[in-house]
């Protein structure tokens, strides 16, 4: 099993609100997309719903999975207030059995990063390209790795706060560079309410390269793919913050 399921079971929780402090307005790219196609639609790593819910309702046949099952019950408890009927399950992206053949994948919020190796980075993209039908596409995000944050910030705590049922949370999370040959990024994440330790948790990236992307996504069976910065598909150059992706079977 991935080793992200541990931070995302601990993260569950919180995430919903704490994400409201950091959205990067990826959610109409995605529900624009998925309205577009003709078929069903995959979101991997799903999580708790942030964009698969408002797949459904936009009318959208979506299907979701995640690493997560403490994720997806946050999921399914909202989807039930919502009046909702999910099609979710638990499953790691490096290797599933896809319910359909789908128009769209979709791999929003960095959620590809955490394939810290060149093999399941591998996997995981096959697995995508599997589960497309003839004319099917990937869409995906995720940041661009800026040397100058790594040399401002990693290393350094970073403080944010959200709140949640009345109560106010402070969420700390030191980053830095675990493995500089392989590229790994190491996050040490520590939520506090009024100074007492509430969870700690720790997550793992990969720093992924423009070029890195189209050599994977070359060896991996896509015939055609399209690099943005940013949801509103400008142009990929130097001073680029977000990579989005677009990726033909």
């Amino acid at each position: 099993m991935h080793a992200a399921k541990g931070f995302f079971d601990k993260w569950a929780a919180f995430y919903d609100d704490d994400y409201e402090e950091q959205a990067i307005g990826d959610v109409e790219f995605y529900v624009d997309l998925a309205r577009r196609v003709d078929g069903p639609v995959l979101e991997v790593g799903c999580g708790t719903g942030r964009i698969y819910l408002e797949l459904l309702q936009a009318g959208v046949d979506a299907y979701g999975i995640d690493i997560s099952e403490e994720m997806l019950d946050v999921l399914k408890r909202k989807a039930a207030d919502a009046g909702l009927t999910p099609n979710v399950w638990q499953a790691d992206m490096t290797d599933f059995t896809p319910q359909r053949e789908y128009a769209l994948v979709i791999v929003p919020f960095r959620t590809f990063l955490h394939n810290i190796t060149v093999a399941d980075q591998q996997a995981a993209l096959q697995n995508f390209h599997q589960a497309l039908g003839s004319d099917g596409r990937l869409a995906l995000n995720f940041f661009v790795p800026s040397f100058e944050v790594i040399c401002e910030s990693y290393g350094e705590p970073e403080t944010r706060t959200f709140t949640q049922d009345g109560k106010e949370y402070v969420v700390t999370d030191v980053t830095d560079i675990e493995n500089e040959i392989e590229q790994i990024v190491k996050a040490e994440r520590t939520v506090k309410h009024d100074d007492e330790v509430l969870q700690e948790a720790t997550f793992r990236l990969t720093l992924i390269s423009k070029t890195e992307f189209e050599l994977l996504l070359g060896t991996t069976g896509w015939s055609n793919w399209t690099g943005y910065s940013g949801f509103e598909r400008e142009p990929l150059d130097d001073g680029a913050k977000e990579m989005v992706w677009i990726a033909e079977k």
